[in-house]
């Protein structure tokens, strides 16, 4: 399955640190897409499966309702239970081709790269598009170190896919990504732990539009 680029503008990854239920979670993700969210990534590291699968049946009918790209992190069963569009997994995660196999050609795989070569792996592999970074020091995940712009170029230039930068981008912070080949930004804090979520992915929709121009 291909994905318009300018859908992955604004990707927003959903993160418990801010909401202990899921009906909080799913305002939060309505309030992002509302703001220019064009693709969700639901992420639930430390959930059980059942109830994992009943949240991520609402995230999947809520995203469909609002014209957004619902996305599972990870876990491959959930998605094809669900009928999501896609799954993102990880280098330690399943591997590509696997997930391709397990999902069939009409869903989305996201992978998590780091370097070229993993870039490249990736794609041969059955990828759709890839989240490369860290491209700033982040807290949501402590052990991802940040790469440099010239790796992140190097990835771009490198492969014919769509490639989106994560980890610790802000609005203060989006526009050093300018140059750098991406199509879009993934955003977990400044989205979400923002006050306003609704206003907090507009600025950054249009901050992420300005840099892509400039």
């Amino acid at each position: 399955m291909k994905i318009d680029p300018k859908r992955l503008r604004l990707y927003a990854v959903t993160d418990r640190a801010w909401t202990h239920d899921a009906e909080g979670l799913l305002r939060q993700v309505a309030a992002a897409v509302d703001g220019g969210a064009g693709i969700v990534q639901l992420r639930e590291k430390h959930m059980g499966q059942a109830d994992f699968l009943a949240e991520a049946e609402r995230f999947v009918a809520l995203c469909r309702e609002k014209g957004a790209v619902s996305i599972i992190n990870d876990n491959v069963e959930i998605a094809a239970q669900t009928g999501a569009d896609g799954v993102h997994v990880g280098q330690e995660d399943l591997e590509a081709g696997r997930t391709r196999e397990l999902l069939g050609p009409d869903k989305l795989i996201g992978v998590s790269a780091h370097s070229v070569e993993e870039a490249l792996a990736a794609q041969a592999a059955g990828a759709d598009y890839l989240g490369v970074g860290a491209a700033f020091v982040t807290g949501t995940k402590t052990d991802a170190k940040p790469i440099s712009r010239e790796t992140i170029r190097a990835i771009t230039a490198a492969v014919d896919i769509p490639v989106v930068a994560i980890g610790g981008i802000s609005l203060g912070n989006v526009s050093q990504l300018s140059g750098s080949g991406i199509c879009g930004i993934a955003v977990i804090s400044a989205i979400y732990g923002a006050a306003d979520i609704r206003r907090a992915s507009l600025d950054l929709k249009a901050a992420t539009e300005e840099m892509l121009r400039s």
